[in-house]
């Protein structure tokens, strides 16, 4: 299988075979076909890739795209600097956001430990699987006690009256027996197990296929499923098998059971799939960081609010809103924030000036709004958060280069009485969780301070 890689909203160009890193019409074909295929794709499978006549253009979904005989890896475009040339850390940030994201737990460099030798990003993520569970796997099992009912020589449990004098009538060697055994073939082992036969078909890198193997023997005795019959309902993580729970987490999210949907259905090509959505990745992974900054001062921090509507008509309540997080205090909401994953020209984010390297038709120096990329669409949509949820505090938040340093970048008062603040700020997710956790703090903690109350706040 030929394997090429490129960025989020990139292209890639199609021409016959032999052109180095383009594809072949057969390639772009397979790839357009398994894009439509997946429950990401949207219309026609647009959202993932669009196929042209001599190119084939990416969306802003980021991981890996397979089809038959060809794999596509998409990487994000954190610095729009920025080449593929270190794909190894591209894919170790990325993890990163995936693992604040869905809470996987994964420790502080793990990934780019492990990046280094991966040839995809699922083969990164196959890598993860297999390390954690051959660790879990060697402080053994969990095991349930599991109901049985056999035929045995000696009584064990309890005896099953009807049966023995019905069906072992005539066998007076024979007792029916109704016992409990301890087994550890309970459906979190069948998950592990099918995750461990499927995905050894999928990784290309033979240390992963060598620990996926010696794995299959610690898990032998475990029933084999396929993955479209695995009882993810009948699986409680309890205090018992607690240790397993981001383990779960990870082989849901490589066996297409999880939301962002990474299985085919049986009429797709073959290959499997892993895609995220930027912006999905981008919004879970700052709510996580908020979160873990100000567990201790008493904010609750919520994602995909959907408590208040736009519009009211005869009591009924249309047009619901969904801000990315909602950040209350004492049951108030205290601030908004939207992110948006996408450079922001931090450089023009100010009053406006002349440009003297830039130059309009006439020759002038050209003028420079101010608006350093910030979409009027995404004004008004905060603007319509802070009127609905009465919250004197908003936020655009964009993901700052890496190396940069999370800063808040501009602060504007909100016409006509000037009581509510749009701020936009930039935060960077290149550093590690901990210091990416502080940073937003402190942006947050920055903002609320200069908060006054709202129009409603202050008349009551």
């Amino acid at each position: 299988m030929r394997h090429l890689a490129c960025p989020e909203w990139g292209r890639i160009a199609v021409a016959q075979k032999g052109a180095q890193g383009a594809l072949s019409p057969r390639e772009a074909l397979a790839l357009e076909q398994a894009a439509r295929s997946h429950p990401l794709g949207g219309r026609d499978g647009c959202a993932i890739l669009t196929h042209y006549r001599d190119h084939v253009k990416v969306g802003q979904l980021v991981g890996v795209l397979s089809a038959p005989g060809i794999s596509l890896e998409i990487l994000p475009k954190i610095d729009p600097a920025s080449h593929l040339d270190n794909r190894s850390s591209l894919r170790a940030r990325l993890v990163s956001l995936i693992d604040l994201a869905h809470d996987l737990r994964l420790a502080e460099g793990e990934a780019a430990a492990m990046a280094r030798g991966a040839e995809t990003l699922l083969d990164l993520f196959i890598r993860i699987f297999a390390t954690r569970l051959a660790t879990q796997a060697r402080q053994g099992l969990p095991r349930h006690y599991l109901a049985r009912e056999d035929d045995l020589r000696a009584l064990r449990g309890q005896l099953h009256a009807t049966r023995q004098f019905t069906v072992n009538a005539v066998r007076p060697d024979r007792l029916a027996c109704r016992y409990d055994e301890l087994d550890a073939d309970i459906p979190l082992m069948q998950v592990m197990a099918c995750a461990i036969v499927s995905l050894r078909r999928r990784t290309r890198t033979l240390s992963t296929a060598r620990l996926l193997d010696e794995l299959r023997y610690a898990f032998d005795d475990v029933t084999l499923l396929p993955p479209n019959r695995l009882p993810w309902q009948a699986i409680t993580i309890e205090r018992s098998n607690k240790r397993w729970e981001s383990l779960l987490k990870v082989a849901r999210m490589l066996l297409g059971q999880d939301w962002q949907g990474t299985g085919h259905k049986g009429s797709a090509p073959r290959g499997h799939s892993l895609l995220f959505p930027m912006n999905d990745l981008f919004e879970k992974a700052v709510a996580t960081l908020l979160r873990r900054g100000l567990a201790d001062a008493g904010y609750d921090v919520r994602t995909q609010d959907q408590s208040r509507y736009c519009l009211r008509e005869n009591s009924r309540d249309l047009f619901q809103m969904r801000p990315d997080i909602v950040i209350r205090k004492n049951g108030r909401t205290v601030a908004i924030i939207d992110t948006k994953w996408k450079p922001l020209d931090a450089d023009h984010l100010d009053r406006g000036h002349l440009d003297q390297n830039e130059h309009d038709a006439g020759g002038e120096p050209a003028s420079l709004s101010g608006k350093g990329g910030v979409s009027q669409g995404d004004v008004y949509q905060m603007m319509a958060y802070g009127q609905v949820h009465d919250c004197a505090q908003l936020m655009l938040l964009y993901p700052a280069r890496p190396g940069s340093g999370s800063r808040m970048l501009r602060s504007f008062t909100v016409h006509p009485d000037g009581e509510r603040t749009l701020s936009i700020a930039a935060v960077d997710m290149a550093a590690s969780p901990r210091a990416s956790a502080r940073a937003l703090r402190d942006l947050i903690v920055q903002s609320l301070d200069r908060t006054r109350p709202s129009p409603r706040q202050r008349a009551a």
